[in-house]
């Protein structure tokens, strides 16, 4: 065998140790700071926005009977009595109760009207969707100062074959105006307890985890 070929040789077998390297390790890309595994000082997060299938309790001061409880249908309104087809997707439960009270007052002098979340699903954009190689994908609801191992835990962890420090997070930057993707450590963070890996979540996250080639 020629000499002249060896280098050619080692120069694609350096190659292809860097490619299988490059599989079997971690992801890369940026990734978000750090949280802490329990919030040093818990406060409100965004204002909750009402989403198709929500349970609601519409309460009229003094007048009981044009209150109601109602779910909101998957069209995104809702029917009580004296309004029909009130919209009710996309407005917190403030400004649902402003409209209430602007349609009742063509019947009663100045009513209050209160709106009251039972049990809730919200929006897309509030909830946080994991998928992949999870032991049960879930869209979840977001709840305030939630992180990536409160989700996890909502899921069930990893399944077996899951490449958790390949999994991705889809966020959507508001400010940008585009979709940013980062990079998760979910083995170092369920398996090795690697608090680092742990990171604040945000309404409408999406957390991809793809399985191991090996």
């Amino acid at each position: 065998m020629p000499y002249r070929r060896l280098p050619r040789l080692l120069t694609a077998c350096a190659l292809a140790s860097v490619t299988l390297t490059g599989c079997m390790g971690g992801a890369s890309g940026p990734e978000l700071p750090p949280a802490s595994f329990v919030a040093m000082q818990e406060g409100p997060g965004e204002e909750y926005v009402i989403g198709p299938l929500d349970e609601l309790t519409i309460f009229v001061w003094r007048n009981p009977e044009l209150g109601a409880k109602v779910q909101v249908r998957p069209d995104g309104r809702i029917t009580t009595p004296l309004i029909t087809d009130m919209p009710a997707v996309g407005k917190t439960p403030s400004m649902l109760a402003q409209d209430i009270r602007l349609q009742l007052s063509q019947y009663i002098e100045d009513p209050l009207v209160s709106v009251i979340v039972n049990s809730f699903a919200g929006t897309f954009s509030q909830q946080i969707r994991i998928v992949g190689a999870t032991e049960k994908p879930a869209s979840i609801p977001y709840r305030a100062n939630m992180t990536v191992l409160d989700a996890m835990i909502a899921v069930g962890g990893l399944s077996e074959y899951a490449a958790g420090n390949k999994a991705r997070l889809i966020r959507f930057d508001k400010t940008a105006g585009k979709q940013k993707e980062y990079a998760l450590r979910l083995d170092d963070l369920l398996k090795k307890g690697d608090s680092k890996a742990n990171v604040m979540l945000s309404p409408g996250d999406v957390i991809i985890i793809p399985e191991s080639m090996f």
